[in-house]
């Protein structure tokens, strides 16, 4: 059964370039649309089955589907986004003036840090393993979460390891495809984003 990991919409703290973590903010009017995007995309899909973060910038993102579809939206807190702990609700440029050991450390050795106050990419790696393990799905299923959480499930679905977290492709409303069976996941294609169209946008200012 397919199930398709989404990334939520463009949030106004991507746009400023602040950590998010386990804080609130909502999706920006390019994130709305993207929503907009992504459910066109799950209908196309056929997908009946919806399951979201409950923070809510990715419950924004997923009700346009479950809408569409008149299915339940469903939240499970396996799929919050990384706790950044006191990096929360700071500027990227900030961090990397103020805590440059372990900003230079998560650019470059990801597998390897830990946040005061927050997680590890252990822990995130743990939760999905969690998740993805209960997860029977008897329709196809969008599943909306975060950046951190796509990442972790891509190195999961190609058998890499922590360290190549960086290296996978994840953007704002974008998808990748999971076959899902009995005998696990397996990954089908890591990066869907012709749907989002002129609505695509470059993470390279977001603070991830």
């Amino acid at each position: 059964m397919r199930v398709y990991v989404a990334r939520h919409g463009e949030t106004t703290w991507n746009l400023a370039g602040r950590y998010q973590g386990r804080l609130e903010s909502p999706l920006s009017p390019l994130g709305e649309r993207q929503a907009d995007a992504l459910a066109d995309a799950m209908a196309e899909l056929g997908v009946r089955r919806v399951i979201s973060s409950p923070l809510g910038r990715c419950m924004e993102t997923a009700r346009p589907t479950a809408t569409r579809q008149n299915s339940a939206l469903e939240t499970d807190a396996l799929l919050l986004e990384i706790a950044h702990g006191t990096w929360e609700g700071r500027m990227r440029d900030e961090i990397a003036a103020n805590d440059p050991l372990r900003y230079h450390a998560w650019r470059n050795d990801p597998a390897n840090v830990g946040f005061e106050g927050g997680e590890t990419l252990v822990d995130v790696r743990d939760r999905w393993r969690t998740f993805a393990a209960s997860l029977r799905p008897d329709v196809p299923t969008l599943v909306v979460t975060h950046d951190a959480v796509v990442r972790v499930a891509l190195v999961e679905g190609t058998g890499g390891a922590l360290g190549g977290f960086w290296d996978a492709r994840v953007a704002n409303g974008a998808f990748a495809e999971f076959d899902v069976d009995a005998n696990g996941w397996r990954l089908i294609v890591d990066h869907h984003d012709t749907h989002l169209g002129a609505l695509k946008v470059s993470v390279e200012g977001q603070a991830l």
